[in-house]
């Protein structure tokens, strides 16, 4: 049971303090004048006052609630060095045991476990308080104890932030004398020209003591393609280190650090820097036969692309088109067919040819020029045809034929259709999964928008990867000697720009379509892709083929080892890998186009994390301060035998503003409580009170009557 006492007024309490203060000199005037009565008019006084002020006894019925401790321990990359396992679960031993034998406590066990949202920010060990917080009342909070090796990366400034008063006291793995050294990463390149390079720099930190401490510091560099190459560094001295970008796509150079004697862990002595190889601006030249409605759809796709420069020429007036007007008069600018076609064709990635016919502006050498830039230079060549395809001013009746995949047959197929993937068309980088394609149903008609014309063909080479009008070729790939050639044997794919019955994926389809004729990586049909995460090790094998042949893949330590992979997707083949050993893994195989290599660096899945791995008390011991909390260190001899750890005691203290002290830490008791009966007793009113009221007021009259 508790009692207390409460008040509950008649009367407004300033008319309560005006009465009390006009009672109180009333009665030092009758003492002043020696009244008989004085006191017993007193006593009246006082008894109507309370009263008026209305006392009440409260009685409450109360169920002390239990005192809540959490116990946040740190499982993150960082705990799992050196002994600290096996520290740690004697720590938790241990505190099991002390916090099990002090009454009214309950003991909440936190797990701060690397989160998948969490990888690149550290230790977040307060995230996860806050969130058994969420659970906990603030008011029963009787401490927290971390149980870490002090490496915390979100410590909260102050203590407002953790939105409860009770002290934080901290025991810390590891040991005061560990050493260790990293690399650190001045400044890295994000992305670098193709056949250019960009510089890096470094430096090596140390941290913790040690007889090696400020000793020179050997670094291996690798690249790839290139021999290893050895340098020397100095402690806290930045190092610069030329990375080259050889190709387009993830350039990789790792920088591995010799380990010193006595360090703690090598884990962090190896750094891998990953830089996009960025080719410089592709430049592409579009020639449109006559205006018409799909023209700008090609203009306004390649215009839109950052990555290409556009030189675009259209036909206005074709030689036949005589109608008298002077030439002077004309605002037309001469097509440059010398300068394009002969003197800077080699400057050119691509060449698209939008509804053009050979009209005689363009003389018969100049689609040889463009033949020997496709087969020798590596050009690209993009033939967008419709009916002009079909008639005797046909592309395919110029020098430029050798080059091209399909014959035309003279015929114009004029009807609605709509375009589908082939099968082949499933597995291949331009049309692989394409919106709205039906891509687990090959040879169904897609959800997309009908097309009206297209010229029929006769495919002598290359890849058909779609269709059309009575199942027609509608999109052959091809490559031819050094470079590759597309023709696109309808003019309507504008259609899909304007959304006609719903339109198409045309964007992604043409844009596709010419990085894909300039040799854009990310498109190629057969290619090998390693990428990591952690030690997690993912090979990918795209290619057109039905099976793929194993891959061989390198470990860090030289040791190779063949991988199987499985099918993952049309066009996919697919395997993820447990690796032991952090480091540069190299992978390769045998394509239908010759050898395919890829590289990956497995290792510490957040950098941040292993970045500093040596134990500290300067990160928490501010914070454990202010809330009165302590930090200790639960083993200061590196060669303590087993599992044998030093716990400060611990004792549920009650008004006390010291909570750590040597060898000890306290937990606040909060002496909460839920109520769970209320009972109230009016103390002076009804006729208790009046008969008291009027008690005194006849012993004052009778006292003054003597």
């Amino acid at each position: 049971m508790n009692w207390s006492i409460d008040i509950a007024p008649l009367v407004p309490v300033p008319l309560i303090w005006a009465a009390g203060l006009a009672a109180l000199a009333l009665v030092a005037v009758l003492i002043f004048r020696k009244s008989r009565g004085a006191l017993w008019r007193g006593l009246a006084l006082a008894a109507l006052i309370a009263a008026l002020l209305n006392p009440t006894l409260r009685e409450e019925e109360r169920e002390s609630l239990a005192n809540v401790a959490l116990v946040v321990m740190d499982e993150s990359t960082s705990q799992g060095l050196d002994k600290r396992p096996e520290q740690k679960a004697a720590i938790r031993k241990d505190l099991e045991k002390r916090l099990a034998g002090i009454k009214n406590l309950e003991v909440k066990w936190v797990t701060a476990a690397k989160q998948d949202t969490a990888i690149g920010q550290g230790t977040q060990l307060f995230a996860a308080l806050t969130q058994a917080l969420t659970s906990t009342p603030p008011d029963r909070i009787a401490g927290v104890i971390l149980v870490t090796d002090g490496q915390v990366h979100d410590v909260p400034k102050s203590t407002a932030a953790l939105g409860f008063d009770a002290p934080i006291h901290t025991l810390l793995t590891g040991t005061p004398d560990e050493f260790d050294r990293r690399i650190e990463t001045l400044e890295a390149p994000r992305y670098g020209i193709v056949g250019q390079s960009r510089d890096i720099k470094i430096a090596v930190r140390e941290s913790g003591k040690s007889m090696s401490a400020g000793s020179p510091a050997t670094l291996k560099v690798r690249r790839e393609g290139r021999p290893d190459e050895v340098r020397t560094a100095s402690v806290d001295q930045p190092v610069t280190i030329e990375m080259p970008f050889p190709h387009a796509g993830n350039n990789i150079v790792e920088i591995e650090l010799e380990t010193a004697p006595g360090e703690l862990t090598p884990a962090n002595n190896r750094v891998v820097l990953v830089a996009e190889g960025v080719r410089e601006n592709l430049r592409v030249l579009l020639v449109s036969g006559e205006p018409h409605a799909g023209e700008r759809t090609w203009r306004n796709l390649l215009k839109s692309d950052a990555a290409v420069d556009l030189v675009h020429f259209t036909i206005l007036r074709p030689p036949e088109k005589q109608d008298g007007t002077p030439i002077n008069q004309l605002s037309l600018i001469a097509f440059p067919t010398k300068e394009l076609f002969s003197d800077k064709i080699k400057d050119f990635d691509l060449i698209i040819f939008d509804r053009y016919e050979h009209r005689g502006i363009l003389q018969l050498i100049y689609y040889d020029n463009i033949a020997r830039y496709v087969e020798s230079y590596g050009g690209a060549v993009l033939v967008a045809a419709g009916d002009d395809y079909a008639g005797m001013t046909s592309l395919y009746r110029t020098p430029l034929s050798p080059i091209l995949p399909a014959a035309p047959t003279g015929r114009v197929l004029e009807e609605p259709f709509r375009a589908k993937i082939t099968e082949e068309g499933f597995r291949h980088p331009v049309t692989q999964g394409l919106a709205g394609a039906n891509a687990l149903q090959p040879n169904r008609e897609a959800t997309w928008g009908h097309w009206f014309r297209q010229a029929e063909v006769r495919p002598d080479r290359g890849r058909v990867i779609m269709e059309g009008a009575k199942d027609q070729p509608l999109l052959i790939l091809d490559r031819k000697g050094k470079g590759r050639v597309a023709l696109l044997t309808s003019d309507h794919a504008w259609l899909w720009a304007r959304g006609y019955e719903g339109g198409g994926p045309h964007t992604d389809l043409l844009r596709r379509l010419s990085h894909w004729l300039m040799k854009e990586p990310d498109l190629e049909e057969e290619r090998l892709i390693a990428s990591a995460r952690g030690l997690k090790l993912t090979i990918e094998r795209r290619t057109l083929e039905d099976k793929v042949a194993p891959v061989t893949m390198s470990a860090p330590g030289g040791e190779r080892s063949e991988v199987t992979l499985e099918r993952d997707r049309p066009g996919v083949w697919k395997t993820t890998l447990d690796v032991k050993i952090p480091g540069l893994y190299k992978v390769e195989t045998v394509g239908t186009s010759g050898p395919l290599t890829a590289v990956a660096h497995a290792g510490v899945e957040d950098p941040r994390e292993m970045s500093e791995v040596v134990a500290t008390e300067a990160k928490l011991k501010p914070l454990t301060e202010q809330t009165g909390g302590g930090v200790f260190w639960t083993r200061t001899d590196r060669a303590s035998a087993g599992d044998a750890v030093t716990v400060p005691r611990v004792s549920l203290m009650s008004g006390a503003r010291v909570l750590a002290g040597s060898g000890w830490m306290g937990l606040r008791d909060r002496e909460a409580f839920v109520t769970k009966g209320v009972k109230l007793t009016p103390m002076f009113t009804g006729g208790f009170a009046l008969a008291v009221l009027l008690a005194l007021m006849a012993m004052a009259w009778w006292r003054e009557g003597r």
